[in-house]
Protein backbone atom coordinates (compact mmCIF):
# COMPACT_ATOMS: atom_id res chain seq x y z
CA UNK A 1 0.00 0.00 0.00
CA UNK A 2 1.43 3.49 -1.03
CA UNK A 3 2.23 5.47 1.96
CA UNK A 4 0.01 8.59 1.31
CA UNK A 5 -2.85 6.25 1.18
CA UNK A 6 -1.87 4.64 4.49
CA UNK A 7 -1.08 8.10 6.03
CA UNK A 8 -4.50 9.26 4.87
CA UNK A 9 -6.69 6.16 6.50
CA UNK A 10 -4.44 6.48 9.52
CA UNK A 11 -5.41 9.90 10.16
CA UNK A 12 -9.27 9.43 9.46
CA UNK A 13 -8.92 6.66 11.65
CA UNK A 14 -7.39 8.55 14.40
CA UNK A 15 -9.91 11.32 13.76
CA UNK A 16 -13.21 8.89 14.35
CA UNK A 17 -11.05 7.44 17.78
CA UNK A 18 -10.15 11.02 18.46
CA UNK A 19 -13.75 11.87 18.39
CA UNK A 20 -14.71 9.13 20.18
CA UNK A 21 -12.84 9.47 23.16
CA UNK A 22 -13.37 13.05 23.55
CA UNK A 23 -17.05 12.45 23.43
CA UNK A 24 -16.25 9.69 26.22
CA UNK A 25 -14.12 12.33 28.37
CA UNK A 26 -16.81 14.85 28.02
CA UNK A 27 -19.55 12.90 29.55
CA UNK A 28 -17.22 11.39 32.12
CA UNK A 29 -16.41 14.70 33.39
CA UNK A 30 -20.10 16.09 33.12
CA UNK A 31 -21.08 13.13 35.46
CA UNK A 32 -18.41 13.61 37.73
CA UNK A 33 -19.60 17.62 38.16
CA UNK A 34 -23.00 16.20 38.66
CA UNK A 35 -22.26 13.75 41.46
CA UNK A 36 -19.63 16.12 42.97
CA UNK A 37 -16.75 13.84 42.89
CA UNK A 38 -12.76 13.60 43.47
CA UNK A 39 -13.34 14.05 47.53
CA UNK A 40 -15.86 11.26 47.59
CA UNK A 41 -14.86 7.24 47.46
CA UNK A 42 -18.40 6.88 45.63
CA UNK A 43 -16.59 8.42 42.15
CA UNK A 44 -13.45 6.39 41.45
CA UNK A 45 -14.89 4.48 38.56
CA UNK A 46 -15.49 7.38 37.03
CA UNK A 47 -12.08 8.72 37.74
CA UNK A 48 -10.19 5.28 36.68
CA UNK A 49 -12.24 5.65 33.45
CA UNK A 50 -10.83 9.34 33.02
CA UNK A 51 -7.49 8.17 32.96
CA UNK A 52 -8.61 5.45 30.28
CA UNK A 53 -10.14 8.48 28.02
CA UNK A 54 -6.17 10.11 28.60
CA UNK A 55 -4.85 6.84 27.10
CA UNK A 56 -7.03 6.97 24.35
CA UNK A 57 -6.23 10.32 23.62
CA UNK A 58 -2.87 9.96 23.29
CA UNK A 59 -3.35 6.91 20.85
CA UNK A 60 -4.93 9.06 18.74
CA UNK A 61 -2.31 11.61 19.03
CA UNK A 62 0.58 9.00 17.82
CA UNK A 63 -2.03 7.82 15.01
CA UNK A 64 -3.02 11.44 13.61
CA UNK A 65 0.80 11.75 13.72
CA UNK A 66 1.70 8.76 12.23
CA UNK A 67 -0.39 9.58 9.26
CA UNK A 68 0.56 12.88 9.07
CA UNK A 69 4.57 11.84 8.80
CA UNK A 70 3.66 9.33 6.19
CA UNK A 71 1.48 11.73 3.87
CA UNK A 72 4.37 14.45 4.05
CA UNK A 73 7.70 13.22 4.92
CA UNK A 74 8.13 9.73 4.51
CA UNK A 75 10.35 8.74 0.78
CA UNK A 76 12.05 5.86 1.67
CA UNK A 77 9.89 3.81 -0.24
CA UNK A 78 10.70 5.78 -3.28
CA UNK A 79 14.24 5.93 -2.65
CA UNK A 80 14.34 2.47 -2.08
CA UNK A 81 13.30 1.78 -4.94
CA UNK A 82 14.99 3.83 -7.29
CA UNK A 83 18.41 1.76 -5.51
CA UNK A 84 16.87 -1.49 -6.32
CA UNK A 85 16.11 0.07 -9.56
CA UNK A 86 20.02 1.26 -10.62
CA UNK A 87 21.15 -2.38 -8.92
CA UNK A 88 19.00 -4.17 -11.57
CA UNK A 89 20.06 -1.97 -14.49
CA UNK A 90 24.19 -2.52 -13.01
CA UNK A 91 23.70 -5.88 -12.73
CA UNK A 92 22.34 -6.70 -16.49
CA UNK A 93 25.18 -4.28 -17.60
CA UNK A 94 27.79 -6.23 -15.79
CA UNK A 95 26.06 -9.38 -17.62
CA UNK A 96 26.24 -8.61 -20.75
CA UNK A 97 29.40 -7.71 -20.01
CA UNK A 98 30.03 -10.69 -19.04
CA UNK A 99 28.92 -12.47 -22.00
CA UNK A 100 30.68 -10.41 -24.64
CA UNK A 101 34.45 -11.42 -22.91
CA UNK A 102 33.39 -14.79 -23.31
CA UNK A 103 33.04 -14.60 -27.09
CA UNK A 104 36.31 -12.97 -27.13
CA UNK A 105 40.16 -14.52 -27.01
CA UNK A 106 42.48 -13.64 -24.32
CA UNK A 107 44.31 -10.49 -25.59
CA UNK A 108 40.31 -8.98 -26.88
CA UNK A 109 39.68 -9.48 -22.92
CA UNK A 110 42.47 -7.92 -21.87
CA UNK A 111 42.19 -4.58 -23.84
CA UNK A 112 38.29 -4.75 -23.12
CA UNK A 113 38.37 -4.80 -19.38
CA UNK A 114 41.23 -2.08 -19.42
CA UNK A 115 39.15 0.33 -21.65
CA UNK A 116 36.29 -0.25 -19.54
CA UNK A 117 37.89 0.43 -16.07
CA UNK A 118 39.75 3.86 -18.16
CA UNK A 119 37.40 5.02 -20.86
CA UNK A 120 39.13 7.45 -23.41
CA UNK A 121 42.80 5.95 -22.27
CA UNK A 122 45.07 6.62 -25.09
CA UNK A 123 46.44 3.65 -27.52
CA UNK A 124 49.92 4.14 -26.05
CA UNK A 125 49.42 4.07 -22.64
CA UNK A 126 47.19 1.13 -23.29
CA UNK A 127 50.16 -0.84 -24.51
CA UNK A 128 52.26 0.00 -22.00
CA UNK A 129 49.46 -0.86 -18.96
CA UNK A 130 48.90 -4.15 -20.96
CA UNK A 131 52.16 -5.24 -21.85
CA UNK A 132 52.29 -5.72 -25.62
CA UNK A 133 53.72 -4.65 -28.50
CA UNK A 134 52.33 -2.20 -31.08
CA UNK A 135 51.72 -4.71 -33.92
CA UNK A 136 49.57 -6.53 -31.63
CA UNK A 137 47.48 -4.43 -29.87
CA UNK A 138 46.87 -2.61 -33.45
CA UNK A 139 46.15 -5.87 -34.67
CA UNK A 140 43.43 -6.39 -31.58
CA UNK A 141 42.08 -2.72 -31.64
CA UNK A 142 41.46 -3.11 -35.38
CA UNK A 143 39.45 -6.46 -34.79
CA UNK A 144 37.40 -5.09 -31.89
CA UNK A 145 36.60 -1.67 -34.20
CA UNK A 146 35.54 -4.34 -36.79
CA UNK A 147 33.24 -5.91 -34.46
CA UNK A 148 31.74 -2.71 -32.71
CA UNK A 149 32.91 -3.30 -29.51
CA UNK A 150 35.02 -0.29 -29.18
CA UNK A 151 35.53 3.07 -31.58
CA UNK A 152 38.59 4.85 -31.54
CA UNK A 153 38.92 8.65 -31.68
CA UNK A 154 41.93 10.60 -33.03
CA UNK A 155 43.69 12.63 -30.41
CA UNK A 156 46.53 14.39 -31.27
CA UNK A 157 49.22 12.09 -33.27
CA UNK A 158 47.72 9.13 -30.97
CA UNK A 159 44.03 7.09 -30.78
CA UNK A 160 41.70 7.49 -27.41
CA UNK A 161 39.55 4.01 -27.39
CA UNK A 162 36.05 4.02 -26.13
CA UNK A 163 33.89 0.88 -25.97
CA UNK A 164 30.57 0.72 -27.93
CA UNK A 165 28.95 -1.58 -25.92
Amino acid sequence: MENKKLGILLIVISIAIGGLFLYYASLLSQQSKELGCFPSKDCIGIEKALSVSHIGIGVFSFLFALGFYLIFFNKTEKAILEKLEKEKVEKITEAKFQMLLKALDPFEQKVVKAVREQEGITQNTLRIRLDMSKAKLSYVLQELERRGIIKRIEQGKTLSIYLRV
